[in-house]
């Protein structure tokens, strides 16, 4: 066996055919091919799953339980494996306590710095920790911020109580929580809240004295709304369920503590200082600059420490996030801004000999910062490691050492290897990729025209100054701008002052019975097509009903919990992962079964079902280059780009008023093929009377615009500014008309 390669034979995860396939260890390898072909299906449910699982397999028992689960491939054959990294596009999310420099431990090293050299001496470098008791803030608890009740959502000043004047959950008429105030003859339950006296309404919200001075009080019980909101929603502990998560959100505000200004720390640790600066002033510096100062602290006693921070700072700088700072929350970062976080987590580590893994690192990345990270995967292969990159990218794939290529086709017509070799290779070959890279998409020589403008006026979001800008109605505009540049921010401006249909990558269905089925109401026709030719009632066809099998209650697999070991899901053995009983397996539609309907692609289900409501359901999604997706396929196994295709699918088949719509990065996930079928959708709805913002990096949508909002020149405070709006024949002088190959 060859040590320096890894062996994969007769993988079959998924749609792959038998693959045998030879990787070879210490190079960096891009996996290629349309979307859908089987490139994660061959990198991450098979390599990647395969070493997670042998990894696992090291610890005890009861660890395993908490490590990531991994689901053994099917394969006759992995060897050659290491311990494996995926760092994946997953955002950081974590909780309102975790930000870059926690997740990074820049914010660790700060608080050393603090603890050793600061002025006046504090001690112990908890005492600048904003997540333990000795430096939070008492105000806030470390927060930095503070929630209020916004009463001003509570009520309807046109309705009375009894037409359901007060809005807050289960408060519908009749119901027991409207009667405890209807019916106590304190209020007069037909008069518009409108028309109370101020002594009224206060009584209503908060009680206490104003209460007292009603001609009728309340009785002695009485509980206010802002006591029954507080008793409710905000004093119920840590578990808090989606349903109540949602009315907080809708009946609160989030505000600066009044205390700590924000800074999350209590009063002590804020009056700190190195070389004049406190630590929350260090937080709010661009990582960049805050790199540059921390070069110039020199006291030996602490230079071990300032040279880890520089080292950290200057390398989620070099990556393009120097315009972040150490401050900003997790949850506010993007996709491809958590991938670049965790990979510099990993330029530290001394480990070689590991298996690192990336699902497309330049997503959210403008060709301008590309080669940061191709840099950056070159530096992990050089250490000593194995990097295997899915990805589209055609900068990604020239710095390769090695390309494979899966397809040649998604679905059943991928999961084959079409090419192996160098990048010059490729571009000599005849397959799917190597035909897209000759290719490259004409810039539009007669842009459509505006009908009108929608302004955007005096925008300060983030990083954007004081930003004006006029967006023509009825046209493809794209949004563009090195990462950070004010982008998104623009975007987010226009959605406030404007109103929009937003198209972003969130997961469109958490649940595993969120199905293409589910999603786009087919699922009644296809019930209803099967009862007409059996004769049984429709709900005899559907999993989550009659028809689904009694043992795994219709999902087709069994899960047991093995307490401290790991659980195990297997196949139904009643069923046999079939979903269904067998006396509905019995009946067929044009020589299927309802379990076969599962099974159908997208593409395979509009020729073989002629029923004009399932054909108008999944039409659209097959437009939007969703075709190889199964009609069964949980929702929740989409990526983020995917889920975008599939809310564009549906806009395509709900949108009759003319609307705006602003999408996020939509070609995200899609082979350079696919961008076409992308751009056709988006003038499909153009021409259909809509207004379409995309923000977007790809150059093939940037040429294919009516009219571009440039923004920059950098990131951070170095960008914000407006640097070019026209047709994007007119675009000179910035980072993307040189990416374009303008002057």
């Amino acid at each position: 066996m060859n040590e320096r390669m890894i062996r994969i034979r007769g993988a079959r995860s998924n749609n792959l055919r038998s693959v045998d396939l030879d990787v070879p260890r210490g190079a960096l390898t891009v996996f290629a091919g349309v979307s859908g072909s089987g490139k994660s299906s061959l990198v991450f449910d098979t390599i990647a799953a395969e070493a997670g699982a042998q990894v696992n397999e090291t610890y005890p028992p009861f660890l395993r339980n908490r490590l990531p689960k991994w689901t053994r491939p099917e394969a006759d054959e992995l060897s050659g494996l290491s311990p494996v990294v995926v760092i994946d596009q997953r955002r950081l999310g974590g909780n309102a306590r975790s930000t870059v420099g926690t997740v990074t431990d820049a914010w660790t090293y700060l608080r050393l710095l603090y603890s050793r050299i600061g002025t006046p001496h504090l001690g112990e470098s908890n005492r600048f920790s904003f997540n333990d008791p000795a430096g939070m803030c008492p105000a806030c608890s470390g927060l930095g911020e503070a929630v209020a009740i916004d009463t001003g959502r509570f009520l309807d000043p046109d309705r009375s109580l009894r037409q359901n004047a007060i809005l807050l959950p289960g408060f519908a008429e009749g119901g027991y929580w409207n009667a405890k105030y209807t019916d106590i003859g304190t209020f007069d339950p037909d008069k518009p809240l409108r028309e109370w006296t101020e002594d009224e309404r206060t009584a209503l919200l908060f009680g206490g004295a104003h209460a007292d001075r009603l001609p009728v009080p309340p009785p002695a019980d009485y509980e206010s709304l802002v006591s029954w909101f507080e008793r409710i929603y905000l004093r119920t502990g840590d578990n808090i369920s989606d349903q109540k998560q949602k009315a907080i959100d809708r009946f609160t505000r989030s505000g600066t503590c009044a205390e700590c200004g924000g800074d999350r720390l209590n009063a002590e640790a804020r009056a700190v200082t190195v070389h004049g600066r406190t630590i929350a002033e260090l937080a709010l510096m661009e990582i960049a600059e805050l790199a540059v100062l921390v070069e110039t602290i020199e006291d030996p006693s602490v230079a071990p420490v300032a040279a880890a921070l520089a080292e950290r700072l200057h390398a989620l700088d070099a990556i393009g996030l120097g315009y972040l700072h150490l401050g900003r929350g997790t949850t506010t970062l993007s996709g491809g801004e958590s991938q670049r976080i965790k990979t510099v987590k990993h330029l530290g580590s001394s480990l070689i000999e590991m298996l690192y893994i990336f699902d497309e690192p330049t997503v959210g990345l403008h060709p301008h910062d590309v080669d940061a990270m191709t840099g950056l995967l070159g530096r992990l292969r050089d250490k000593g490691n194995t990097v295997l990159v899915v990805e589209h990218d055609p900068a990604v794939m020239a710095a390769a050492d090695r390309i494979v290529e899966i397809g040649p086709g998604a679905g059943a017509a991928g999961g084959r290897v079409v090419f192996e070799g160098t990048y010059g290779e490729l571009r000599e070959a005849d397959t799917p990729t190597a035909q897209a890279l000759a290719r490259r998409a004409p810039a539009t020589t007669a842009p459509r025209r505006g009908r009108d403008t929608l302004t955007v006026k005096g925008a300060d979001r983030n990083n954007l100054r004081d930003v004006t800008v006029d967006l023509p109605t009825g046209v493809l505009t794209v949004l563009t701008g090195v990462a950070g540049s004010g982008k998104s921010s623009l975007a987010a401006e226009l959605v406030d002052q404007h109103g929009a249909i937003v198209v972003d990558q969130r997961p469109v269905g958490a649940g595993r019975r969120s199905t293409p089925i589910t999603y786009t109401g087919i699922a009644a026709p296809i019930r209803k097509l099967f009862a007409k030719a059996s004769g049984l009632p429709a709900k005899y066809f559907s999993a989550n009903s009659e028809g689904g099998c009694p043992d795994c209650k219709g999902l087709g697999t069994v899960y047991t919990d093995l307490a401290f070991m790991d659980g195990q899901e297997t196949v139904c053995e009643t069923c046999g992962g079939r979903r269904f009983t067998e006396e509905t397996l019995r009946h067929r539609v044009d020589g299927l079964t309802v379990a076969d309907v599962d099974d159908l692609t997208i593409t395979d289900a509009l020729q073989r079902l002629a029923e004009p409501a399932i054909r108008r359901g999944l039409r659209d999604l097959d437009r939007v280059g969703l075709g190889y997706l199964r009609l069964g396929q949980p929702l929740s196994t989409l990526s983020g780009g995917e889920c975008q295709r599939v809310k564009i699918a549906r806009e395509l088949r709900d949108a009759d008023e003319p609307s705006l719509y602003v999408l996020d990065e939509p070609t995200t996930g899609l082979h350079l093929r696919d961008v076409d079928t992308l751009v056709d959708v988006l003038d499909r709805l153009v021409e259909a009377g809509h207004t379409v913002v995309v923000i977007e990096h790809h150059l093939d949508v940037i040429r294919r615009a009516d009219w571009v909002v440039d923004l920059g020149p950098g990131a951070g405070r170095h960008g914000g500014r407006v640097l070019y709006e026209g047709p994007v024949a007119g675009l000179r002088g910035t980072a993307t008309a040189a990416a374009l190959g303008r002057p």
